[in-house]
């Protein structure tokens, strides 16, 4: 028999193996796969509803491929189903509740190949009525009854909801469609219970309507707590109180049972059945007492007011006066303003201060002075009558600081003829401080400072430096005394004026190698930045900052280079920038090179003059040498002689002519041109220029022939001029020796050597 189980096993073992191998060998895609919700998404309760899912599966092989089906709600897994069939799968929901709305999908699963389908959305509408019932119509008052809530047919999360008199009383969930509780009711009399259940379906709640009602009648228990309180009437402070809080009715049947007795917030004192309590009476406590009766799940209350009338009122203290500065005197008083004269006299009420060491002495009934510290102090009032003690509120007295001399000086800096601010404020002081500014002992102006450490900033302007010295400054933070400070003492800015700028040496003296001194002088507060800047160029080539009203800049050696056009600008503290007029400055040549150039012109005259000089005797010798020829008359019918002489710087021109062998040659005519060259002078004439001389001719005095003038004209006229047809008493050889004079008859000079033979000439006639 075993043997043959174990036969059959292994044969069915072999076919399954065999199918799984011959189904993990066919091919197959999952095309799609999808859900739908029949017979629509938005039905009613108790539908029957199908939700059908459908793959599109296509394989290799003839039969359907096993498949596991998943059908999910909101996420979470519903239902699993393995089919071997291509048929679709169909999920039943019948009479569909509210809880089954949610949205569905569907999954395929085909030898670990998935495939999810959309999502679909199903709404179910409407809920069941609620139905509730009580365990009891009427109950005692604190008894319990036991309500149930039913919603019929409904599933899913359930929140039910119990109502008395449309009150919500209480609030129970349950995964189920029914709920139960333990209703208390609050008072005695009729009472209203119904229900109401709420499903919720993430992430929506639906809500039923209100169940049935049941009226429920609680009674009331007969046992009551009983409050007394002695006196009643006319209660002072200080009156002794007694009061009492008993039970009647007592039933047997409650075994717990607890009394308080309390004062306001106060309680005063517990019991089982009976509770006393004495005290002494004040206004000041709350006036209501209660008597309370805890019966467990019951509780009854019996409650009375006392009115206590004050013995005497809570007293106030004061202080004169309202203000008051350290060490000065002042006085705290301390009164009540009301008491029972009916129980009390003045005289019984007296008045102490707290703490004892507040340093004031008592003057009298409520009355105490003493000088007001150097901090603050709290001080208390106290007020004591037949044992009762009342205390003040606390008067905290803030002695004031008398407010020290004020500093007077200026925020930031005081330029002439600009708004400026001027700063007062004093080291020490109570708040507030009043400060005036003072000009000259007349108030301009008061600023009130109620802030710490906050200055008062006066704005005023001047028109002179010393104008500064006349404001003065007063601090005060009282009516009696004020605190006046010193004159201030500030530097005034004086803005500058446009400067000048001046050259050492003048411009008239400049030169080459001078040591030039460019001098920028302004009227203004030092220090004052000079800067220096030359024509063309937008940079300044030098700057510098002075304690003085004046700087200069030094250009050691001057050149050409340095000539050009200048100017300073000037800035100081005021901030105003000013210019100068342009400088034109002109470098002129050095002297050395003046008496240089000089000295080589004089050099060059100098050379000149001696060429000149060497030329000249050179040419003198030859015209002394030819001047040494004379001539002599030979005409023996003259009585006359001729002397000539030949002088220096002297030139005839427009001589008469002589003839000589019937020609007519000028001796005495003009000298060849200066501009002919020198050779061609020596080419013509072999000899020097000669240099004409006067030419007298000795005759005897007639006094009635006019004298005989000295110069070339007279001796050209006695040469020439023989009277009227006389004959010629010259011969041929005076004539040629003039020729010879003149050098402008080749012929004479080359063609006649004996003409030109001077010793042959006759001597000159003394």
């Amino acid at each position: 028999m075993g043997l043959l189980l174990l036969l059959t096993s292994s044969l069915l073992s072999s076919y399954f193996f065999a199918g799984r191998a011959v189904d993990a060998q066919r091919l197959f895609i999952i095309r799609d796969i999808t859900l739908s919700i029949e017979p629509s998404t938005d039905v009613t309760r108790d539908t029957n509803l199908t939700l059908r899912c459908k793959a599109f599966v296509s394989s290799s092989g003839q039969e359907a491929l096993s498949r596991e089906y998943t059908i999910y709600k909101d996420g979470k897994k519903l239902n699993v189903k393995t089919s071997s069939s291509s048929e679709d799968l169909l999920y039943p929901i019948l009479q569909a509740r509210v809880s089954n709305s949610g949205k569905y999908k569907c999954q395929i699963n085909i030898q670990g190949q998935q495939l999810n389908s959309s999502a679909k959305k199903l709404t179910v509408t409407g809920l069941s009525r609620p139905d509730l019932s009580l365990n009891k119509s009427v109950v005692s008052e604190g008894e319990e009854l036991t309500a149930t809530c039913t919603a019929p047919g409904e599933t899913g999360s359930i929140f039910f909801y119990f109502y008395e008199d449309s009150r919500e009383i209480l609030e129970k969930q349950v995964s189920s469609n029914l709920a139960e509780a333990k209703v208390r009711l609050s008072s005695v009399g009729i009472h209203k219970i119904h229900c109401a259940y709420t499903v919720f379906v993430t992430p929506d709640s639906f809500k039923s309507e209100g169940s049935n009602t049941i009226t429920v009648s609680v009674k009331e228990l007969s046992i009551m707590p009983v409050l007394e309180i002695f006196p009643q009437h006319k209660v002072f402070e200080g009156d002794q109180l007694t009061i009492s809080c008993t039970i009647i009715n007592v039933l047997h049947s409650f075994k717990s049972v607890h009394m308080y007795l309390s004062q306001g917030t106060k309680l005063l004192s517990t019991g089982d059945s009976k509770v006393n309590h004495s005290m002494i009476a004040l206004a000041k406590d709350p006036a209501e007492f209660e008597c309370r009766l805890d019966l467990g799940n019951v509780a009854k209350v019996a409650t009375k007011t006392v009115s206590v009338t004050e013995l005497f009122s809570v007293p106030t203290l004061t202080m004169s006066p309202a203000e008051v500065f350290q060490r000065e005197y002042m006085k705290l008083t301390c009164r009540s303003e009301s008491f029972a004269a009916e129980r009390l006299s003045k005289d019984e009420l007296t008045y102490t201060l707290d703490p004892p060491e507040s340093f004031m002495f008592q003057k009298g009934t409520g009355e105490f002075s003493g000088k007001a510290l150097l901090y603050n102090f709290n001080y208390t009032c106290v007020a004591r009558a037949k044992g009762i003690v009342k205390h003040s509120k606390t008067l905290t007295v803030h002695p004031k600081i008398s407010v020290s001399i004020p500093k007077i000086s200026v925020e930031g800096r005081a330029v002439l003829g600009r708004p400026f601010k001027i700063r007062c404020q004093s080291d020490t002081g109570s708040l507030p401080i009043n400060y005036t500014l003072l000009k000259d002992h007349k108030e301009l102006s008061t600023i009130s400072v109620k802030l710490p450490n906050q200055p008062a900033l006066f704005t005023v302007t001047i028109n002179y430096p010393a104008e500064i010295n006349k404001f003065m400054c007063e601090a005060k933070n009282s009516h009696k005394e004020t605190s006046l400070g010193k004159k201030l003492n500030a530097t005034v800015i004086v803005p500058l004026t446009q400067p000048i700028l001046t050259v050492t040496p003048d411009l008239a003296d400049i030169s080459e190698g001078d040591h030039l001194f460019l001098i920028c002088g302004i009227a203004g507060t030092p220090p004052v930045t000079f800067r220096w800047y030359r024509v063309g160029s937008a940079q300044p080539f030098n700057t510098t900052i002075s304690n003085l009203n004046h700087t200069s800049y030094q250009v050691p050696l001057l050149s050409k280079e340095h000539s050009g056009t200048y100017y300073c600008e000037a800035v100081n503290l005021a901030n105003n920038i000013v210019r100068s007029n342009p400088v034109i400055i002109e470098v002129r040549m050095a002297l050395w090179k003046k008496v240089l150039i000089a000295g080589f012109c004089l050099l060059a005259g100098t050379v000149l003059v001696v060429v000149l000089v060497v030329c000249f005797k050179s040419k003198r010798g030859k015209r002394e040498a030819a001047s040494e020829l004379s001539v002599k008359p030979s005409s023996p019918k003259s009585d006359d002689s001729l002397t000539v002489n030949l002088t220096h710087d002297t030139e005839v021109y427009n001589a008469d002519t002589v003839k000589v062998d019937k020609a007519a040659v000028s001796v005495w005519s003009k000298r060849p041109s200066e501009s002919v060259d020198d050779e061609e002078s020596s080419v013509e004439s072999n000899e020097p220029d000669v240099e004409y001389t006067e030419v007298v001719h000795p005759q005897p005095v007639d006094p009635e022939r006019a004298p005989l003038r000295k110069g070339t004209d007279t001796v050209y006229s006695e040469l020439q001029n023989s009277p009227h047809g006389a004959p010629d008493h010259h011969d041929y050889q005076g004539s040629v020796e003039y020729a010879e004079l003149n050098g402008e008859q080749p012929e004479i000079n080359h063609f006649n050597p004996e003409v030109n033979n001077y010793h042959d000439l006759p001597e000159p006639v003394d």
